[in-house]
């Protein structure tokens, strides 16, 4: 039987089988974060995520087998993400429109939204999958995006802050996920770039058809979250799912500066999956 190894703090453990070969001089710098972000996790939940690269490069297998396995390497976190996509996604099944998530950032929520569709319906063709990102992070921070001074917020949102530069290897990937689904023929996932504020009202004056049964807002900022609020809204029938990733969170006011202008906290009910502490939604 092989004896658990103890994991020194700011160091990985050595860890072998018979596919991989692991061992790490590595150190942790737990202020390698976002500027934007708390950092809330432990120094050992920090370590974990690099420990588990490195097994995931240290592995022999092919990359594609790696990611055949991918819940072998997946922090929980991450899956719990996917998980929560998938419970609201679940809710639109019967409503018609399309989904657009606002602030793509790395993509996560944009393929998986995507993948969803291709999995769940894969016969509706008109459901299609609208991102909206500069690519290029915040284009500008305003007065109610500023979060309180607190001992607790060691970073404060500012301009360029969660650049991605993601947009190529989207649609790179988009284009891959055409050619392995049903109806791939047909277009399903678009990416739109620029500012939001300028982007939305344009996209939805250009598209005079649009319906939406969902729309996920993760633009973290006041105005684009408005923005988003005052043009898509109008577009959601009863039953469709409005959803907030920052809703309450002491680093990202604007968010929920931008519900109580716009539909009003005390006009919805606002609820959320009993694991998942931070996307909010709203049926409307």
């Amino acid at each position: 039987m092989r004896t658990k190894r103890r994991i020194p703090q700011r160091k990985f453990a050595s860890y072998t089988n018979a596919q991989c070969t692991f061992s790490s001089r590595q150190t942790v710098n737990i202020m390698d974060t976002a500027s934007t972000t708390k950092n809330f996790r432990t120094v050992a939940e920090l370590q974990a995520g690099a420990a588990n690269a490195e097994i995931f490069e240290a592995c022999r297998d092919s990359t594609e087998v790696k990611l055949e396995n991918f819940p072998k390497y997946v922090r929980r976190q991450h899956l719990k993400r996917f998980l929560a996509l998938y419970e609201i996604f679940k809710m639109i099944l019967p409503i018609k429109g399309s989904i657009v998530e606002c602030g793509v950032f790395r993509g996560f929520g944009f393929i998986s939204w995507a993948k969803l569709s291709t999995m769940l319906e894969p016969e509706n063709f008109t459901r299609r999958i609208y991102g909206f990102d500069s690519f290029d992070g915040f284009p500008s921070i305003g007065e109610r995006d500023k979060n309180a001074v607190d001992s607790n917020i060691v970073a404060h949102p500012k301009t360029g802050d969660l650049s991605s530069n993601s947009k190529d290897e989207l649609e790179a990937l988009v284009s891959e996920y055409d050619k392995d689904r049903f109806l791939g023929h047909m277009d399903k996932a678009h990416l739109i770039e620029g500012d939001a504020c300028e982007s939305i009202p344009r996209f939805v004056e250009e598209h005079p058809h649009l319906v939406l049964s969902l729309v996920f807002l993760d633009f973290d900022l006041y105005e684009p979250t408005k923005c988003a609020i005052d043009h898509f809204v109008p577009r959601m029938p009863k039953g469709s799912i409005l959803a907030f990733d920052e809703l309450d969170n002491p680093i990202w006011p604007g968010e929920t500066q931008a519900l109580l202008d716009t539909i009003g906290i005390n006009n919805v009910q606002i609820e959320r999956l009993p694991w998942d502490p931070y996307i909010g939604f709203v049926k409307m």
